[in-house]
């Protein structure tokens, strides 16, 4: 069997080699990148399958990285490490698409466990997916096109990204009815942990950024339950 390939971008070069030295104990196949000009540099080169992030990093910070990786990978896990530890962080992580966060020092055993949890839930065959839908959608003066990911409004159209794309599909076949979270997390994620709870919150409220050119068009939130997209 292959080994997983982990990127590992981190600029403290003892953090760096002792967790490349643990990790490579158990298996993996460790490349480390020194900020975040070399993370991306190695990620286009290699295809990880994980990635483990520092955000304070010269030349370009882990969320800048995260953002990049984002728009080629919208799926593979991604792993924040910062000494910071302020909410405000910690939410500006989920919002650029981190899937976990641990904050130094942390315990290696619990970076290896958190390591082994996210690829066993990484994007499997068995997630259901919305199916794709030859016409448009009708949203309200809005057409959706599942297939294409394109939002447009008379003149104007938004690119969506496929995660954008397959949530607001699932919101659409609930139309005027309640998504369940656990529901749209299992279809969506593999896994409805509170990680990829807020990544979910994160992109309803992009979609909803993109509704504002008409307020007949909503997605609500149900408190406690879900989501319902109205029009």
């Amino acid at each position: 069997m292959d080994k997983i390939r982990v990127l590992l971008v981190e600029d403290e070069a003892v953090l760096a080699m002792i967790i490349a030295e643990t990790l490579g104990k158990r298996g993996f196949e460790i490349n480390i990148g020194k900020n975040g000009v070399e993370g991306w540099s190695l990620f286009n080169q290699l295809k990880p399958d994980i990635c483990i992030i520092d955000i304070m990093m010269p030349r370009k910070d882990g969320i800048s990285l995260l953002q990049d990786i984002r728009e080629v990978d919208e799926f593979i896990p991604v792993i924040f490490l910062t000494a910071k530890s302020q909410t405000e962080d910690v939410l500006k992580g989920f919002e650029a698409r981190a899937d976990d966060y641990m904050k130094k020092p942390f315990s290696m055993e619990e970076l290896i466990f958190r390591l082994k949890s996210m690829l066993r839930r990484k994007l499997p065959a068995a997630i259901e997916k919305p199916p794709l839908s030859e016409a448009p959608y009708k949203i309200g003066p809005y057409e959706f096109d599942h297939k294409r990911l394109e939002l447009t409004f008379e003149d104007s159209i938004t690119a969506l990204s496929q995660r954008e794309g397959d949530l607001l599909a699932l919101l659409l076949q609930h139309k005027n009815s309640l998504l369940e979270r656990k529901t749209a997390l299992l279809k969506l994620w593999g896994d409805d942990n509170v990680f990829n709870a807020r990544s979910m919150d994160v992109y309803v409220t992009r979609l909803r950024k993109y509704f504002v050119k008409d307020h007949g068009v909503e997605i609500l939130n149900i408190r406690g339950q879900g989501y319902k997209l109205i029009d």
